[in-house]
């Protein structure tokens, strides 16, 4: 099994030498792909000697995901956020537990930061993902080429393209949901205030259910608010 991890980048100079030097012990049996949509900051150059491939695509976590893909070589596909860490074996975990039934899932996370509220927050993303079968990029989607490439890709949306790809692919096989860890910042939960975030993100998410345009849902996400003015 051949693996590559792309990682769609815009501003990130603070996290993203971090997560690649990280990954460097893994380039022996995977490739790094670094998509960047514009960055203004040093994200490109810091990124530059620490991948394989580092692609210029217009802003967009979709459309640089899609991006990367387009650039693989391997065969599993591994969607990592810049401020988010694999964890140990974390590529043996996902080679044992791929099977002829089910060629997709994702890990449980852990959120880093310094709030109480985090390791419980986090919890309940991995409970949530067990029944509902929908995972969150945070939470390391991983996926075989060819079932990607058979659904069509990531939605070109705005927001809750994790959710929209989800929702096709379990139509084929539930996920594979990994014990194991991946490590990503709580940072967004810590800026706009721990519970504020909760409340914002489940309204986002039952919008979207309910029809919301993903551009506007993608503007309140931004911002951390609810409403646009």
């Amino acid at each position: 099994m051949n693996f590559s991890i792309i990682i769609p980048t815009l501003n990130e100079e603070l996290s993203i030498k971090q997560c690649l030097i990280a990954l460097q012990p893994l380039r022996e049996c995977c490739e790094i792909i670094v998509v960047d949509g514009g960055s203004t900051d040093n994200t490109e150059r810091l990124a530059k000697p620490l991948v394989d491939k580092l692609i210029a695509s217009e802003k967009g976590r979709a459309i640089q995901m899609n991006a990367g893909v387009e650039n693989a070589k391997g065969n599993m596909l591994i969607f990592l956020h810049a401020d988010t860490f694999l964890p140990p074996e974390a590529l043996n975990h996902l080679a044992q537990a791929i099977n002829g039934k089910q060629q997709w899932g994702r890990f449980d996370v852990e959120l880093r930061g310094s709030h109480l509220m985090l390791k419980m927050i986090a919890f309940f993303m991995n409970w949530r993902s067990r029944i509902t079968g929908i995972a969150t990029g945070d939470q390391v989607i991983f996926v075989n080429k060819q079932l990607f490439e058979s659904v069509g890709y990531y939605p070109v949306i705005p927001l809750m393209e994790d959710v929209a790809l989800c929702k096709k692919l379990k139509k084929i096989s539930p996920p594979i949901c990994l014990k194991t860890k991946a490590i990503s910042s709580g940072r967004r939960w810590e800026k706009f205030g721990v519970f504020k975030t909760i409340v914002l993100m489940w309204s986002l998410r039952l919008r979207y259910f309910f029809g919301a345009d993903p551009q506007v849902l993608a503007l309140l996400y931004s911002r951390g608010r609810f409403w646009k003015t």
